[in-house]
């Protein structure tokens, strides 16, 4: 930004969009402060680089904003059930999904079994159908139920995020 530039010649954006062509960064920086504006480098790749004439405050506060909905979009939540849970707590984590997925987010559903439940897979296979059937109006399949030692997971995807 302003005088941290080291380039010489630099490609010149106006505030409103308009590419003002190459410049010297004496001429760049007198054309920013002749405005009341910062001169910012947007592409320090290219050559010559490309500047922008914006207030810094502004550009800066717009660029974490949009990093913070980024974030915010690429949420994976995660809900564990064991295949002896009841009807009530069942449809209780049912909402909390819907909800995860609803709000945009990515839905791990684990299946833990505990102790010599392991033997009864076919259970947590059936659960996770279950699961899938119940929210298939809204949710996709990334990733079939999957075993990793005795955790059952599958990985449900809203449909409009879906590839």
């Amino acid at each position: 930004m302003n005088e941290q530039i080291r380039e010489k010649e630099v490609r010149l954006i106006a505030e409103n969009g308009e590419n003002l062509g190459i410049v010297s960064i004496e001429t760049a920086l007198a054309q920013a402060k002749a405005k009341g504006l910062d001169l910012v480098e947007i592409a320090s790749a290219t050559k010559p680089t490309v500047c922008k004439v914006v207030d810094y405050g502004k550009h800066h506060y717009r660029q974490e904003k949009r990093q913070r909905k980024q974030k915010r979009q690429t949420r994976l939540k995660e809900v564990k059930f064991t295949i002896k849970i009841g009807n009530h707590d069942f449809e209780t984590k049912m909402r909390r999904v819907r909800t995860f997925l609803s709000a945009g987010n990515q839905v791990r559903v684990s299946i833990f079994f505990r102790g010599r439940e392991i033997v009864h897979a076919d259970r947590g296979h059936a659960l996770m159908d279950k699961v899938a059937e119940i929210v298939s109006d809204i949710a996709k399949l990334d990733h079939r139920p999957s075993q990793k030692n005795k955790v059952l997971q599958m990985l449900l995807v809203p449909v409009d995020q879906q590839k």
